[in-house]
């Protein structure tokens, strides 16, 4: 009697969910988060139920039901790319930018893993280098602030708010044009972008010969090509790949300063 009942609770959640993403697709926010809703009350473990009524409070720019859908979809399931990924942007819109950009590394992490060819990948690394922009910006704009602030004397505040106001707006500005200056388009050094793309690294594995490859891109080659390195034509399967973490930590490194090379096509 009971699994009945289970079973019947679990196949109208899931007619809720299919009714959700059909009005969903048709712009009725309001009626698709009454469905998934429903769908959750029915069956409240179901992570994807969570991560679906949220994209629909972000589609409203309701961002704190976002962040309070999605941490409870990840106490369902630690890898979900998509609650990890709108709990980044909501931690962002809350000005939490360190913690905004922690979510988004991981819903990036988790998003090469599951499908490094997939769209939120490339959704999420661009969200993540506005993210890391804004926070160093801001960071270096506070510091600024902080330090014209101390170094003002108590006794002359009054008498100098016209130029200390003038002096922080000319700090602000200099912060700004350093960002500017880092965030103009160079060249890529060509040891941190894939041999077969030509972009930057997102994802860099490197073969047995010593060849680092972007993981989706020799992927596709071996699958679609053959199984072998592109450079060196020695034979390659796909679990001979490893993670080359130097290039990693080096493109890191790079995108701290040069924002704009994550959009690079």
């Amino acid at each position: 009697m009971f699994q009945r009942v289970v079973a019947s609770a679990t196949k109208q959640a899931e007619q809720l969910r299919l009714d959700g993403n059909s009005y969903f697709k048709k712009d009725r926010f309001g009626a698709a988060i009454d469905a998934y809703t429903e769908a959750i009350v029915l069956c409240p473990n179901i992570p994807i139920y969570w991560t679906n009524r949220a994209l629909c409070h972000r589609k409203r720019n309701e961002w704190k039901r976002v962040e309070e859908d999605c941490r409870k979809a990840i106490q369902l399931d630690h890898h979900s790319v998509k609650a990890h990924y709108m709990l980044g942007l909501a931690l962002l819109h809350r000005t939490e930018y360190a913690e905004g950009v922690k979510e988004l590394e991981k819903a990036l992490d988790l998003g090469r893993g599951a499908n490094p060819k997939g769209y939120m990948v490339e959704e999420i690394w661009e969200e993540l280098s506005r993210a890391k922009y804004l926070r160093e910006a801001c960071e270096a704009a506070l510091n600024q602030k902080h330090f014209l602030d101390v170094s003002q004397t108590e006794g002359f505040e009054e008498e100098k708010n016209a130029e200390s106001n003038l002096e922080q707006l000319e700090a602000l500005g200099r912060v700004f044009n350093i960002a500017a200056e880092n965030d103009t388009p160079t060249e890529v050094p060509d040891y941190l972008c894939c041999k077969i793309t030509l972009d930057i690294f997102r994802d860099p594995v490197i073969t047995p010969s010593g060849v680092t490859y972007e993981r989706a891109a020799i992927l596709d080659h071996l699958q679609k090509v053959g199984k072998f390195d592109p450079i060196t034509r020695e034979l390659l399967y796909p679990s001979q790949l490893v993670s080359n973490l130097a290039i990693k930590e080096a493109v890191s490194a790079y995108l701290e300063k040069h924002g704009w090379a994550y959009k690079m096509d």
